[in-house]
């Protein structure tokens, strides 16, 4: 079993693939470690040595991978939350933050599509949302 950063490598994928199973380094990233520690990247992770995954590891211990790099992108969320910035905003809201439309998209930021129709008076005042006033009950009449 091949363990780098923490996480268990899938062994019959080739190293180039499996690499990206850890959290911050995807395809290129994973190239760019393979060409620096000499690795081919077509060679499957369970025909590697022991030699070739102590360069891996090596590598991606220089680079900010995993709970540094989860950590480092919640506080920076949480910054951008304390400061009361737009982006800070958006993301306490749960929708999205780069300027993407929200009318008609973004259910996998907002969830599901709740239905909202007509409600009856009396449920409306049984829930206490809206109470008629003789205001209201006056502007009725008159119509």
């Amino acid at each position: 079993m091949v363990r780098i950063a923490g996480i268990d490598l899938n062994l019959s994928k080739r190293i180039d693939i499996a690499l990206t199973k850890v959290y911050g380094i995807g395809r290129s990233n994973a190239q760019k470690i393979l060409k620096s520690a000499d690795v081919l990247g077509h060679k499957r992770t369970k025909d590697l040595n022991e030699e070739e995954v102590s360069r891996i590891q090596k590598i991606v211990d220089s680079i900010k991978v995993e709970g540094d790099l989860r950590r480092e992108v919640a506080d920076n969320i949480k910054r951008l939350k304390e400061i009361g910035s737009y982006r800070g905003m958006r993301h306490s809201r749960n929708l999205p933050s780069r300027g993407q439309r929200t009318r008609s998209n973004a259910r996998t930021k907002r969830g599901k599509r709740v239905t909202i129709g007509a409600i009856k008076k009396e449920i409306a005042q049984k829930m206490g949302i809206a109470v008629p006033t003789e205001e209201t009950e006056k502007i009725k009449q008159n119509n």
